[in-house]
């Protein structure tokens, strides 16, 4: 018999089975291997004592009887004893298992123990911690989730920075199905991006996810009442489920979760530890392969891996996946301008909205691909975002009389509106669009020339436009100059003009006018 066990050992299993305990129940309560206790209840039966005569035996006539060391390799034992101070050492290292080390224990030992017994005689040099009670789990009611607490890391290829990523893990308790994937961090926008990752990786949607009391998840912790951010708050009424945070000081809410990331250690991290990676893409492609053989493999007792449970047990109970994903959603606050637009700080740009709101304070919230504007939780506004900086968008039944005449500005606008009074307009108005960068500036010097014909007449505006345009001064400025003096009149224009320069004070224009007429 290789575990052989010394008179006290001994003792402690006769006083328990005397007061009842099963073997099984022995082995756990000392430590000690079930097939051990076994062993020497069949030795005590055999032995020519009952149990009670056995235990009132002194140590030393038991010890006779059993005796403790007979059977050990003191050499041996010794070898092994010396090795497990380094693997206890390691044992707080990511990605550590025994096995790793028994099988480097193997390639180095004379005469190697076996598995089982590597392990029980560790168990008996450095005790079990401490058990808690198990929970059960109904297939599809929660989904796990935290942040791993070791990194994992990429490098910039321009710099060859090593930049740390963290390492998002889900888990459905039932089955124990895991998803992985490394993110840039913990931040509101990852955990939700990382969440709905999850959920299209399962298929399905559980009926709560249980987080951790993290920053981006939880905006005040408590042990009865978390209080959700809004953002996480949002996402899980779009996949019609509920967060539920775990209480403080109640590690057993989140042992399962823990569990996971250990596992994610040596089936994930310990593999990749010497691979390089140059995107968050490349990693998690690695991190997918990896995580496809881990949820294959076959769980020992239950014959079966957890893909094969998830098929087979959990997935039915999930509920379907909304028709369209989640976007996150950021939250702006702004005054509605006298024009009857908000303005959207995020990408400096304006959005309207009816204009009975002008003066009134409202809420953005926006998408990668939509603008919405509330006033006390009504929408007054629904836009497609456009991320052009210092754009308008408008939506025309917004707008009141007066301001439905300005949406339809455009280039094409002004140039059929100058065409009427003359090709001279129209040349004006087409070089002084061309000149700018912004279009609304543009149109409003266009539309300053143009309305020039209401208090001069087509034909002199047109006339001005012309000399304008040949003295290559075709700006509203000048040519208000022109009609203003009566240069378009003269002959003399070129000497006129001349005198009409920017720098000349206005009485000498008045002067130099008045000498032509």
């Amino acid at each position: 018999m290789a575990n052989t066990l010394d008179p006290m050992d001994l003792k402690q299993i006769l006083s328990l089975h005397l007061d009842g305990l099963s073997n099984r129940k022995i082995g756990t309560t000392l430590g000690i291997s079930r097939n051990t206790v076994n062993n020497y209840m069949r030795l005590f039966k055999a032995s020519d004592y009952s149990y009670k005569e056995l235990l009132a035996l002194d140590n030393a006539a038991l010890e006779a009887l059993f005796p403790s060391h007979t059977t050990i390799d003191n050499a041996r034992y010794e070898e092994l004893m010396l090795y497990f101070e380094g693997v206890n050492k390691a044992r707080n290292h990511p990605g550590f298992t025994f096995l790793y080390h028994y099988q480097e224990y193997v390639q180095q030992a004379k005469d190697p123990y076996g598995y089982t017994q590597f392990m029980e005689h560790y168990w008996r040099k450095y005790a079990r911690e401490k058990g808690s009670m198990k929970l059960e789990h109904d297939p599809g009611k929660e989904l796990f989730i935290d942040f791993a607490g070791k990194k994992l890391h990429i490098i910039d290829k321009q710099t060859g920075e090593v930049i740390p990523v963290e390492v998002f893990v889900a888990i459905l308790p039932n089955s124990q199905y895991t998803y992985v994937e490394a993110c840039r961090s913990q931040k509101r926008e990852d955990l939700i991006n990382c969440c709905k990752n999850a959920l299209q990786f399962y298929r399905g949607v559980p009926k709560a996810i249980v987080s951790d009391n993290l920053k981006s998840a939880v905006t005040r912790a408590s042990k009865y009442e978390a209080d959700i951010n809004r953002s996480f708050k949002d996402f899980a009424r779009h996949y019609n489920c509920v967060i539920n945070p775990t209480r403080g000081y109640a590690p057993q809410d989140k042992a399962l979760v823990e569990n996971a990331v250990n596992l994610a250690y040596q089936r994930i991290y310990y593999p990749l530890r010497e691979m390089r990676f140059f995107s968050l893409e490349d990693l998690n492609r690695e991190i997918r392969r990896l995580l496809e053989r881990y949820n294959n493999l076959l769980f020992r007792r239950k014959e079966a891996s957890r893909l094969e449970l998830f098929q087979s047990v959990e997935r039915e109970y999930l509920k379907p996946l909304p028709e369209m994903a989640y976007e996150l959603k950021g939250y702006r606050r702004a005054k509605v301008q006298k024009m009857g637009y908000v303005y959207f700080s995020p990408d400096k740009s304006y959005y309207s909205v009816p204009y009975r709101y002008i003066g009134k304070e409202t809420t953005i919230h926006y998408t990668g691909s939509s603008v919405e504007v509330y006033y006390y939780h009504q929408r007054i506004g629904l836009h497609q975002r456009n991320p052009s900086k210092g754009s308008y968008n408008t939506n025309k039944e917004h707008l009141s009389s007066t301001h439905k005449f300005y949406s339809d500005w455009s280039p094409e606008f002004f140039k059929k509106k100058a065409a009427a009074h003359g090709k001279h307009v129209l040349g004006c108005v087409e070089k002084i669009m061309a000149g700018v960068d912004y279009p609304e500036i543009g149109y409003k010097r266009a539309m300053g020339v143009i309305q020039l014909h209401k208090s001069y007449g087509t034909q002199r505006l047109d006339n001005a436009c012309k000399r304008a345009l040949q003295a290559d001064a075709a700006t509203y400025q000048r040519i208000k100059n022109i009609l203003k003096n009566n240069l378009d009149k003269t002959s003399l224009f070129y000497q006129d003009l001349e005198e009409d320069k920017s720098h000349i004070p206005k009485h000498d224009n008045i002067r130099g006018a008045s000498a032509y007429q």
